[in-house]
């Protein structure tokens, strides 16, 4: 249990409102803990998920897949105006670059 724990994705972040760090866990959205430190605050949201898990386990409840352990294809489809994927396809050739290449590179 302590490997899949580690495979989660967490986060750290300060809480204006809070005026306290805010641990947080992708894979778990609706869990939080608020702590003085960064250190603090990403010790408290791991350990709050090992528990949540193994209460999860004694339910018989499925278990969130770590993101880190899911396959991703490098494809998604994305919808735009007509007039911003004139404008793209301008700017590929004016690069002489794929429509594709030249929005890869604009998300990286």
């Amino acid at each position: 249990m302590t490997d899949l724990t580690n495979r989660y994705t967490y986060r750290v972040t300060w809480s204006e409102d809070d005026q306290e760090h805010v641990g947080l866990c992708t894979e778990f959205p609706s869990l939080s803990w608020l702590e003085d430190t960064p250190e603090a605050a990403l010790s408290g949201i791991r350990n709050l998920v090992r528990e949540c898990i193994e209460d999860m386990l004694t339910q018989d409840e499925e278990i969130p897949d770590p993101l880190s352990a899911k396959k991703y294809s490098g494809k998604f489809m994305v919808r735009i105006t007509p007039d911003a994927h004139r404008m793209l396809a301008i700017q590929a050739a004016e690069h002489g670059v794929s429509l594709n290449r030249l929005v890869s590179s604009k998300l990286n």
